[in-house]
């Protein structure tokens, strides 16, 4: 029998109260409740830390992370006062910790406590202590220690209260986030380090301590800006700009609408332009403004409008030149803009994002300004800026057009394997089971066609030499038939990307029909040749796949070697390297086997084409038995630098790295 529903009536109303409010519903505060909604707990009680020392009050934080997953905040300000407050009726501590929508920063805009806060809403301290296992909360203040402990929400014991001789002030609170609240609790030290590095940058002058328990001990970290955000904008692009770091600041009263009240902002903006670095950060009342919202809005709208004056008075745009957009800014700005307000609207407790009017108006007009002003005070770096944003947006429309393009060659209603010629598809549809081989040549095909386990694995002939991507722009790449039809065999599409990387195709990795993409050539020069073709294609195209793991090399064996007589006759042996033939020579013997008997013969390695299947099969594609080479995306630098020196038109430098390392591989020239 299905079981009978309650009836909806009256009764069925019910509220969460006290720490269930939080517990039962930690994404409604912290915006979710995995890993990322405990991150932002711990951002909570850091905040009211650093809103105290901004007010003059502490110039150092400490922050510890314990192997218990613990977390402890120690700042050196006043001390929250925690004792009976007239006021309220209550005590201090019950409204900082037990009671949502209650502290010191209601007022702020009216001279209160404090003049620009992050932590307005009165939520933080308490939701976080409601979802934690425990917290203990220690404060000097008034020659007096308070004590507080809680447990699940709950508190324990009361305030405690003992005299104490300590001129020194501040706050300790430790506490360890509930997994019965969140679902990962395991904030990784590289989170830490990211947090108080930012907050180090946006609040000048103010030192953060990382401490970090270790099996070993305790590992010490230390984040501190003399300057700001000016240093960081300086340390982030190092010598890589082609203009100084300019620095301009304001301060402004006015409100979000006619009968909303007055309130104060103030901004500091730091900017360099580079052709290497790009990088937009928006910081208020010391919070990371992940998506931006007025700061955003009015560096766009600002800067779009003084580059392009500028160009249009200056002849700058060809005839039919479109306008310039912001991502041809982006693509060569690194800019921090660290603002403050006595009254800010959040998008909501996260804080990601801020929607307030009046700070947009000012900033748009203040920045409009002073860009006019820098470009009428600074002409060489202006016509270099200038200069850069158009290549920037011709680099942006080549993109586009070749994006367009591909999207044409690559949509189709027909069967993928009437689309590609000579590629041989498996049977199964489970993509986690299925393999792409790519071969060289129709002969590779016949022999990995018949060694093949049809029903995961696939083969996909290259036909004719594979373009060099590095070495070729969009159009000519995809004119190629070879890699639109590779690009249509992998069938996730490409990553055409515009001034430093920064990717306008919509690549999606979910499309990619295989589990292992597997490159397979023989064991020579032409064939390492083609598979670093086929890589430097992926790597341009479609560099994501190696990111993730997804590209392989199978190895194929340099020697074969059989045993010709005794009773071993006809056993194989494969040497994938010299050293390796060595080893299995040196077995061979202690065995008592002898070449001068005849009793062993080595060869070369055939090509793929020449394989026996069953060979095929034992060497290169049995899942059991072959050899298969993770392509990883470790030194991902370096490689980008050698296939740019190898196989790109650093003609310069490839021609020191062969003058520099050519007498290492004398001994492998083929000079016949």
């Amino acid at each position: 029998m299905p079981k009978k529903k309650q009836e909806y009536g009256n009764d069925s109303i019910t509220s969460l109260k006290g720490a269930d409010r939080v517990r039962k519903r930690p994404a409604v505060i912290f915006g979710s409740d995995g890993l990322e909604g405990c991150e932002h707990s711990f951002f909570e009680i850091l905040s009211n830390s650093i809103d105290e020392a901004r007010e003059g009050y502490g110039s150092l934080i400490e922050v510890t992370r314990f192997m218990d997953k613990s977390i402890e905040v120690k700042d050196h300000g006043r001390g929250i006062p925690l004792d009976y407050n007239e006021g309220e009726g209550r005590f201090n501590w019950e409204l900082v910790y037990c009671e949502l929508y209650a502290g010191g920063k209601y007022d702020n805009n009216k001279g209160g406590m404090y003049e620009y806060s992050l932590g307005l809403n009165g939520l933080g301290a308490c939701a976080t202590q409601y979802s934690s296992e425990y917290m203990d909360v220690t404060v000097v203040r008034d020659k007096t220690q308070y004590t507080l402990h809680f447990e699940k929400g709950e508190n324990v014991g009361g305030l405690q209260k003992a005299e104490t001789r300590s001129v020194q002030t501040g706050t300790v609170q430790k506490w360890k986030p509930d997994t019965e609240v969140f679902t990962d609790i395991n904030i990784p030290i590289e989170f830490f380090q990211d947090v108080l590095n930012k907050q180090a940058m946006v609040n000048a002058g103010l030192k953060f301590v990382l401490y970090n328990e270790t099996e070993t001990g305790m590992e010490m970290f230390e984040y501190y800006y003399e300057n700001g955000i000016v240093d960081y904008v300086k340390e982030t692009v190092g010598d890589d700009s082609f203009t100084t770091v300019e620095t301009w600041e304001m301060e402004r009263e006015g409100r979000d609408r006619a009968d909303k009240e007055d309130y104060r902002m103030k901004m500091q903006v730091a900017f360099c332009f580079s052709n290497k670095v790009n990088m937009l950060e928006y910081y208020h009342n010391s919070s990371y403004l992940e998506h931006g919202g007025s700061p955003d809005k009015a560096v766009r709208n600002a800067f779009v409008y003084a580059i392009d004056r500028y160009l249009k008075q200056n002849d700058k745009y060809n005839k039919n030149d479109s306008k310039i957009t912001f991502a041809d800014v982006a693509d060569c700005l690194a800019l921090v803009i660290n603002s403050f307000s006595t009254q800010t609207s959040y998008e909501n407790q996260t804080k990601k994002a801020i929607n307030n009017k009046f700070i947009q108006d000012a900033m748009t007009e203040f920045l409009r300004q002073q860009l006019e002003v820098y470009f009428i005070e600074n002409k060489t770096d202006t016509e270099k800026i200038a200069n850069q944003v158009l290549v920037n947006k011709k680099s942006r429309e080549n993109a586009e057009k070749a994006r367009i393009d591909i999207k044409k060659k690559l949509t189709g209603t027909m069967d993928i394997t009437n689309r590609v010629e000579k590629f041989v598809d498996c049977r199964s549809k489970d993509v986690s089971q299925r393999e792409v081989y790519i071969v060289e040549g129709d002969s590779a095909l016949g022999s990995c066609k018949l060694a093949r386990d049809p029903m995961f694995q696939a083969i996909m002939p290259i036909r004719g030499k594979i373009l060099n991507c590095l070495k070729a722009d969009y159009p000519r790449i995809f004119k190629s038939d070879i890699i639109t039809d590779l690009v249509k065999v992998l069938g996730c599409g490409v990553e055409i990307k515009s001034a430093h990387n920064k990717n306008i195709e919509s690549f999606n990795l979910d499309n990619l029909r295989w589990d292992k993409v597997i490159i397979c050539t023989d064991a020579d020069v032409d064939g390492f040749q083609i598979r670093t073709l086929v890589l430097t294609m992926i790597y341009r195209l479609m560099p994501t796949l190696i990111e993730k793991g997804k590209v392989y090399i199978a190895e194929s064996p340099l020697y074969e070697i059989t045993i010709t007589k005794t009773k071993r006759k006809g056993e194989k042996h494969f040497a994938y390297t010299d050293g390796e033939k060595e080893e299995i020579l040196k077995k061979f013997t202690e065995d008592g086997l002898s070449k001068e008997r005849d009793e062993y013969d080595i060869k070369r390695s055939k090509g793929l084409g020449e394989n026996e299947p069953d060979m095929m099969s034992l060497t290169t594609m049995h899942p059991s038995t072959r050899r298969l080479i993770r392509v990883t995306p470790e030194n991902a630098e370096i490689t980008s630098r050698m296939f740019d020196v190898l196989l790109g038109d650093n003609i310069t430098d490839r021609k020191e790295y062969i003058a520099d390392n050519g007498g290492k591989y004398m001994e492998m020239l083929d000079l016949s």
